[in-house]
């Protein structure tokens, strides 16, 4: 049987969480249907991407061990289609790009389709840095933006930010050796589109259509407002030195960023100074124009990626933010850990009775089967009697 494989490499910020979520929820009835997602974890695309790029995560890195082979050979064995997806393969060097390319079967009879997303980069700019903020970084924003605009690319907040979001370089590593027809660039739509366009054009490229699948939102990555990344600068500042990445995780990017910050709707949103804004908008135009002449299959259109805000709201500066507005995400973001704190509190104290009281049934089995073996024979129940006068006159003695 030929075998298809479905390879999205990013970018980041462009729903990929939502799709990976969906993917992963459905797996089931998607194998069931002659489409495999390889993986027994939500996050085992990720951990073969750590793998295959050799690259430190926070301490995920001894996770990911051999996780790129293991899926590899899933894809091979899978008869049909196959669909590999994580935005940080973006980064991956040529080398890399090889290497993954070839054992997932690619000139072996694999047909290999490469898909990318794009997002204009005047809304990916703002939401990297809110990304590299949910990684512990500290980073001003106005230095961020002149790392990121400083043509030499020193240093490795933009070297990572070129390596995934620069969309023509990303379809060079990774398209080198693919016919124009089996790229396919998703573009997200600009804000104001219907909710569910962008997962009709995900379902488009990835031949979901028509398939009965789970598609709420369970898991996503969403953006935060201007005091609620001023605020979330400030704790990296504070707490870096003193909670490890495996802590940090669960309770300030999960806890505190996604499912306390995020909800904060009200909050000025964060967007890009008007000069920046101009350059941000122009090199995207470029690259539209790029993907266009290169001949891929786009789904979407291309004119998202040329999009640009026709009346701006004004600038609000995270650097410089109003402090009655982060007082109060603060105030949301302590009143999520006392609730946290109260629920893990419970929880504790719940498993520490039920280890007492399992604790205590396994005592007094083993005081029953040794009693039971002690008066079986003549010189136990003689052991007993003594023990029993021993500790009643021991009784009397008190």
């Amino acid at each position: 049987m030929s075998r298809t494989v479905l390879l999205h490499v990013g970018t980041p910020k462009t729903g990929t969480s939502h799709l990976q979520d969906v993917l992963f929820r459905n797996r089931h009835a998607l194998a069931a249907d002659g489409l495999t997602y390889p993986t027994d974890r939500f996050d085992g695309h990720f951990l073969a991407a750590l793998d295959l790029m050799r690259m430190p995560w926070g301490g995920l890195e001894a996770q990911a061990v051999g996780a790129w082979d293991r899926l590899a050979a899933e894809v091979r064995e899978a008869p049909g289609t196959s669909i590999v997806s994580h935005e940080i393969l973006a980064a991956a060097s040529a080398p890399q790009v090889g290497r993954a390319l070839a054992s997932l079967g690619h000139g072996d009879g694999t047909e290999v389709h490469l898909v990318v997303s794009v997002r204009d980069l005047a809304r990916q700019v703002p939401a990297e840095w809110q990304e590299n903020l949910k990684h512990r970084a500290t980073l001003p924003y106005a230095r961020f933006l002149r790392k990121i605009q400083d043509p030499s690319r020193r240093g490795r907040i933009p070297a990572w930010f070129w390596a995934v979001q620069e969309v023509p370089d990303i379809l060079d590593r990774w398209g080198a050796t693919l016919p124009p027809e089996r790229v396919h660039v998703v573009t997200v739509p600009p804000p104001g589109a219907p909710r569910d366009l962008l997962w009709s054009r995900f379902s488009a490229a990835f031949g979901l259509d028509g398939r009965d699948l789970d598609i709420a939102p369970e898991r996503a990555n969403p953006s935060l407002g201007v005091p609620e990344s001023a605020l979330l600068r400030r704790l990296n500042r504070s707490v870096n030195h003193v909670v490890d990445p495996g802590d940090y995780r669960p309770l300030v990017r999960e806890l505190l960023a996604h499912r306390t910050l995020s909800q904060r709707t009200d909050s000025p949103r964060l967007g890009l100074p008007e000069d920046v804004r101009e350059w941000a908008v122009d090199l995207s135009a470029t690259w539209a124009d790029e993907i266009e002449r290169r001949g891929y299959h786009v789904v979407g259109d291309l004119d998202d990626l040329r999009w640009a805000q026709s009346d701006p709201p004004p600038y609000v500066d995270p650097d410089r933010p109003k402090e009655k507005q982060v007082a109060a995400a603060a105030v949301d973001a302590l009143r999520a850990l006392l609730v946290e704190h109260v629920e893990l509190t419970r929880e504790r104290d719940a498993l520490i009775g039920e280890r007492d009281d399992a604790r205590g049934v396994a005592e007094s089995a083993t005081s029953t089967r040794w009693r039971r073996r002690l008066e079986g024979s003549a010189a136990g129940r003689r052991f007993v009697r003594g023990y029993r006068w021993w500790r009643e006159r021991s009784s009397r003695s008190a």
